[in-house]
Parts: structure tokens; sequence; C-alpha cells
């Protein structure tokens, strides 16, 4: 082996340990424990630290992307300091990540930890592609992937900056799902057509047999099974709206208590919108009765449990009251209307 091939293989063999090293400061990242007392935790202070830490390692994550752009290739020295440099940064991440107490709130830590893994992951990334890629070019996947770190490091600007906001990401995220949910089942009703409505209506209403394949239309006994279902989605809706309005207004995520709070929130909400796709899905043609009528109560049994922590959380005040009490009986109202019409559509 010529000076040449053994200097390409020492520093393959420096950034293969590097990659190696980034990967276990990844797996501690994903799923080791943050500090459990906030003891003389300052919020501004950890933010100002974690983005000089995010800088850091994007700086570093260019650095390598050069070095190993064009010939010549790093000596060995340079090569092993460069990856230095790239784990001290990494490892300042994770140090400042887990400073993070989880008094601060949950929903806050679990977005800090999943931003902090998409540049760790995207930094292992780009080393695997420059160890798999010849060493003195560089390619159009090299870019990517420093574009890559250079993005998830960019999101660190776009963080929640406290548990409130966080569980505000979190409400929000799930209004847009459920939201989306309703329109697309509307404009399916009001584009779809039954080809035998104008014809054998009478003769079902009469109790005649059913007709035809229901696969591909609504009957009207289907949309109004339908419409009573989307009476619950609709609440859902509403308490999300409502939800979010009264976590801005009166939200607080100073006191560890307050905070755990809004994460029992953030708990309860993450299930709506699983909730609402589930019974949005039975509801298609050919409709799934059985699956609507288990589905529709599991949605309303959610709602009325996240209404119950909203109730006894410091965000319910009189105001909130009133609508919490409102969308609560709306719930069951729409519950046993649907389950009415459900039971007579089979």
């Amino acid at each position: 082996m010529n000076e040449e091939d053994n200097a390409t293989k020492n520093v393959c063999l420096t950034l293969r340990n590097l990659l190696k090293s980034v990967k276990c400061v990844a797996a501690r990242v994903r799923d080791g424990e943050s500090n459990e007392s906030d003891g003389d935790f300052n919020l501004s202070n950890f933010w100002d630290t974690l983005n000089q830490a995010v800088r850091a390692v994007s700086q570093e994550a260019t650095k390598v992307s050069l070095a190993f752009s064009k010939p010549p290739l790093p000596s060995q020295q340079d090569g092993e300091q460069l990856a230095d440099s790239v784990l001290k940064s990494v490892l300042s991440l994770s140090t400042v990540y887990y400073w993070l107490p989880k008094s601060r709130g949950v929903s806050l830590r679990q977005q800090v930890r999943d931003a902090t893994l998409q540049v760790l992951e995207g930094l292992t990334q780009l080393l695997e592609v420059i160890v798999t890629s010849p060493l003195q070019s560089l390619t159009q996947e090299q870019l990517m992937s420093t574009g890559g770190v250079w993005a998830a490091c960019d999101r660190f600007t776009r963080l929640p900056q406290d548990n409130k906001a966080a569980v505000l990401l979190v409400l929000a995220g799930q209004s847009g799902i459920v939201k989306d949910a309703i329109e697309e089942l509307e404009q399916a009703l009001s584009e779809a057509h039954d080809p035998f409505g104008d014809v054998l209506e009478d003769e079902e209403e009469d109790g005649g047999e059913p007709r035809g394949d229901r696969d591909t239309y609504w009957s009207e006994r289907d949309r109004r099974a339908v419409a009573a279902c989307q009476g619950t989605m609709k609440a859902a809706a509403a308490c999300l709206r409502k939800t979010a309005a009264a976590v801005r207004a009166r939200g607080d995520a100073e006191a560890p208590q307050r905070a755990a709070q809004l994460d029992d929130l953030a708990d309860g909400v993450k299930q709506i919108s699983p909730g609402v796709d589930d019974l949005a899905l039975c509801l298609y043609p050919p409709v799934d009765y059985s699956g609507a009528d288990d589905h529709v109560s599991q949605l309303a049994a959610l709602l009325k449990k996240v209404l119950a922590v909203v109730r006894s959380s410091h965000i319910c005040g009189e105001s909130e009251l009133t609508w919490v009490q409102f969308l609560d009986g709306a719930v069951d109202h729409n519950l046993q209307k649907a389950k009415r019409l459900i039971g007579l559509a089979t």
C-alpha cells in the first residue's frame, strides 16, 4: 500500500470513528433523561447557550463538508483535529439539552429533544455520505446532506420558548388535522351523487329491500347517520379551538404544577386527531356502521376527558367554564343522536 492509500485509509478510519461517536450521542439524547431539578436553572440563559451550541454544530458540519469536497485530503493530524472539533460541538449540544428540566414542561422538552435529534441525525447522514463517496469530490448527495444539517439547525429559531408555547403548537397541529378531515368529508359528501336517490328512495323508506351496491355512494339513510357523526367531529374542532384560546389567554408555564397541567392537556388533545380520522374513515362508502358506532363513542369519551382536564386546570376561568359545560352537553347530545341514527340505518 502506497503512502497516499495509507493516508486515505487513516482519514476514513477517523471519519468512521467520529460517525460511531455521533450515533452514540444521538442514542443517549433519544433515550436519556433530563435534569430532575430546577435548581438555579434560567430558561433565557438556556436558550442563549443552546443556540450557540447549535451554531457551533452547523459550522463544524460545514467545515467537514468543505474539507472533503475537493483535493487534497486533510492530513491525518488535520483530520483528527477536525473530528475532535466536531465531536466537541456535538457533546456540547447534547449537554446543554440535558440542562432543560422536566419541571419546565415535558411538551417543551420533547420538542427540543426532537430538534436536537434532527441535527444529530442530519450530521450522521452527512458523515455517512462522505465516508461512502469518493473522498475528493463534492457529490450532490453531500450538498443535500450539508443543507439538511443547516435546515435542522435553523429549526431552533422557530422552537417554542416555553411550555405554554409548546402546548399551543400541539393544539395548532391537532386543529389543522381535524379541520382537514372534516373538510375532506364535507367535500366528498357534496360531490357524491346517489344514482338511485330519485327513483328508489320511497321503496326503501317503505321497508323495501335495500338497493344495489353501496360501495361508491351514500344513501339518504347513510347521509343522516354520517351527518350525526359529523356533529361529534365538529365538537372536537370546537374543543381544540376553545382550548387553544384558553391556553393563550390564561396558560402559565412558570410554576411546575401549572406546566404539568399543560402537559396533561397536551397528552389528551394528541389523541383527538387520530380519533377523528378513525371515525371519518368509517363514514366513507361503504359506511362501516359497526366501526362508526365504536369510534364515535370513543371520540366522545375522549372529548369529555379533555374537557374534564380543562375544567380542573388553571386555564379554566369563569368564561371558560361556560363553554366547557356547553361542549360537554353538546358531545352527549351528538353522541346520542349519532348512535340512534346509526341504529336506524343498520
